[in-house]
């Protein structure tokens, strides 16, 4: 039992000062700002177990970051836009095409520089269905709650 944690504690134990200065693992993408991409965050890397980018429109322009939750489905985690259609200002991403403007607006709030070419945004906001129902839908909904048989009440 001595043994075993005595052998714990002498793993954890780093000797050379080199080990000690060097940083833990890699940088993270985008974080230094040295890329082709500005990266905007949707939604937090650690709600996925892989990741997949595509294309949206041109290649090279603008891209989709789709990321696969533990229950096999699809999201969208982040969108990768070109430095030549968008630019900083202030801090904050302005798109200078057509494409990059569309990807911005549909966020629904400004992206927030995080650091280096990373931004962080909230996804458009979860509206219930019943908040955007279109006319047909509500005609629909009334006539149905008319043809239904009226209620007695509490059965004997």
């Amino acid at each position: 039992m001595k043994r075993s944690i005595h052998k714990a504690q002498r793993g954890r134990r780093v000797t050379s000062t080199r080990a000690r200065a060097q940083p833990a693992g890699r940088a993270e993408p985008s974080a230094r700002g040295g890329g082709r991409y500005f990266r905007i965050e949707v939604a937090p890397g650690r709600r996925f177990i892989a990741f997949r980018y595509h294309d949206v429109g041109k290649k090279g322009g603008v891209e989709r970051i789709a990321g696969q939750r533990p229950d096999r489905t699809w999201a969208t985690a982040g969108w990768l836009i070109g430095k030549d259609l968008a630019h900083v200002e202030r801090g904050r991403l302005v798109p200078d095409t057509v494409a990059a403007r569309k990807v911005l607006s549909t966020l629904g709030v400004t992206p927030r520089h995080v650091r280096g070419d990373r931004f962080q945004a909230k996804d458009r906001p979860n509206v219930p269905e019943r908040t955007k129902r279109k006319a047909t839908m509500r005609r629909a909904q009334q006539r149905n709650i008319r043809k239904a048989p009226m209620g007695k009440g509490p059965r004997d």
